[in-house]
């Protein structure tokens, strides 16, 4: 407190001391002290903005009520990703958060070893047809110790054994390119190539196991849940998180979506971005709060409960772009305008052309 009045005296002192006490200023304050000046529409402008500043710690004062409020009347699951097949989360009224178990410790291993095959192809990508840098030696090196040791240890773990074999070949042929490079003391792109090639239909393998492994599990979990909520699965929020490369079909959600009615799709099921692969449940109810306290408002001023969860502005905006395009004469690129409270999946859903699944590939 006395920092925080000290502060406000010395600001006061300054901006609206006017010139007699500027000269009557002892010289301790010369190094700090100096003349002011703000114009009427300065001043004006800032008072306006903070109004935007002050609406955030408003949002957040009672976004505290009202996330309780929440929680005290619906059930809420929490898909988040994570490195072991994510996490699931169920908050119900009046008790303490429930995390379910942990997906099968095979699916990070089938994971690791898909993994470690493409990051060789980060190893070695600028090095690329550059015979005079030799830099890449020594983590290469130091990467296939790791590998080696991985493949050494491979019976022991808890991979069933008709996946077994299948890893240990994606392990030796890892080693023997990293050998191949070793030894020709290069890397080029045809030698990577043909490494891709060699193991692209074992590491889809693992792809396919580990699939079927996390979806199993997450499908068991749900299923028990939503017996165990029994009516109150009825009135039950979902979210899961995903940042843009893990938007298409996106594992978490899409399993979600087998226990929901499709018009709870948007509604009571959301898929919310992230910016990174994992985020806090914290943060995640944060945000699932704001969304659903957003659309009240929307149905306050607007008469609408969904037109909040769209982009307020992008209505007009998309008039305004319109309009700009036709001034300019380009031809408008826009997607088809879709109506609030919309129940499609919340991804690419048009088709298309071209491979869609790892199955598609030639």
């Amino acid at each position: 407190m006395k920092r925080f009045c000290c502060g406000v005296i010395v600001a006061i002192w300054f901006c609206g001391g006017g010139v007699a006490n500027a000269q009557s200023l002892p010289s301790y304050m010369a190094p700090i002290a100096g003349p002011t000046s703000a114009t009427p529409a300065d001043i004006a402008t800032k008072d306006v903005l903070a109004l935007n500043t002050g609406m955030f710690e408003l949002y957040g004062d009672a976004a505290k009520i009202f996330q309780k409020n929440f929680l005290g009347n619906h059930p809420v699951i929490l898909g988040l990703f994570s490195g072991a097949g994510g996490r699931l989360i169920l908050y119900r009224p009046g008790m303490p958060p429930l995390e379910a178990p942990q997906v099968p410790m095979v699916y990070q291993l089938m994971k690791s070893v898909g993994h470690s095959t493409m990051a060789l192809a980060q190893v070695v990508g600028p090095y690329l047809n550059n015979p005079d840098d030799k830099s890449w030696r020594g983590s290469m090196l130091a990467y296939r110790s790791r590998m080696q040791s991985a493949l050494d240890g491979l019976d022991a773990t808890p991979i069933q054994p008709d996946w077994v074999a299948n890893n240990r070949t994606i392990l030796q042929n890892n080693i023997a390119f990293m050998d191949d490079c070793v030894a020709k003391g290069m890397i080029t792109v045809a030698m990577l190539e043909a490494f891709g090639k060699k193991q692209a239909p074992f590491l889809a393998l693992d792809v396919s196991w580990a699939a079927q492994t996390q979806v199993g599990h997450w499908m068991t979990v749900l299923a028990d849940w939503k017996t165990q909520l029994g009516a109150d699965w009825d009135k039950t929020y979902a979210a899961s998180n995903t940042i843009y490369v893990a938007r298409q079909n996106n594992v978490l959600f899409s399993v979600l979506a087998q226990f929901f009615p499709p018009d709870a799709i948007n509604s009571r099921l959301m898929l919310v971005e992230t910016i990174s692969f994992t985020t806090t449940p914290e943060d995640m109810l944060g945000l699932l709060t704001r969304i659903i306290a957003d659309r009240s408002v929307g149905a306050v001023f607007f008469g609408n409960y969904y037109l909040m969860d769209y982009e307020l502005m992008g209505g007009d905006a998309r008039e305004a772009i319109i309009n700009e395009d036709a001034k300019r004469k380009i031809n408008p690129t826009l997607p088809p305008l879709v109506s609030w409270g919309s129940h499609q999946f919340p991804n690419i859903i048009t088709p298309g052309s071209g491979p869609k699944t790892l199955a598609d590939l030639p």
